[in-house]
């Protein structure tokens, strides 16, 4: 796994990834409902901050953005382009019942890495950039990045799915991300 770096600032955007335990990581996120140019540079921008930070995946919540958005690339790769995916208002309408465990990390949470099950195999409903809808199947690597990035949809952070062991140790980190963002919600 390849380690995450915060960049500071990403030349070409002003969205900075939201560190836990930033409340607006757990806000509700709205459905798109206009698709266009707007949706097309949003998704531009967060894979500019998702590459620069190492990243394979980032959902709008984490930019600051309330709305049901999700970008990702498995190879974590900009040179490969043609593997990005931008998905509006997905929704998994069927899992597996096989599951593995890997370790995930997550942009919000820098240093920080354990060990998370999920299910091998899921079918999702999207729409695009445009307002296309589309049926898919993701499995394995792209399964769980889907996962990953569709549970900050809905307010719901990695660190919540961490299988025991790792939660514990986990928790000095966790304690300084808590320290660090100071009293009142701001760093």
């Amino acid at each position: 796994m390849v380690e995450e770096v915060d960049p500071g600032e990403v030349e070409g955007t002003d969205l900075r990834v939201l560190k836990y335990p930033d409340p607006r990581l757990r806000g509700a996120n709205a459905e798109i409902t206009e698709f266009g140019p707007e949706v097309a540079a949003l998704a531009k921008d967060m894979f500019k901050v998702m590459y620069a930070m190492n990243g394979v995946g980032l959902a709008a919540p984490q930019v600051g953005v309330n709305q049901r958005l999700m970008v990702f690339n498995p190879q974590g790769d900009r040179l490969k382009w043609l593997n990005e995916v931008i998905l509006c208002n997905p929704v998994i309408v069927e899992k597996s019942g096989k599951t593995d465990i890997m370790e995930e990390g997550c942009l919000s949470f820098p240093g920080m890495a354990g060990d998370v099950e999920r299910s091998l195999t899921i079918k999702v409903t999207f729409q695009n950039a445009k307002g296309k809808k589309f049926t898919k199947k993701f499995r394995d690597w792209e399964a769980r990045i889907f996962q990953h990035e569709y549970d900050h949809l809905d307010g719901v952070l990695y660190m919540d799915r961490l299988v025991p062991e790792s939660k514990q140790k986990v928790q000095p980190v966790l304690d300084k991300l808590v320290s660090d963002f100071g009293p009142g919600g701001a760093l």
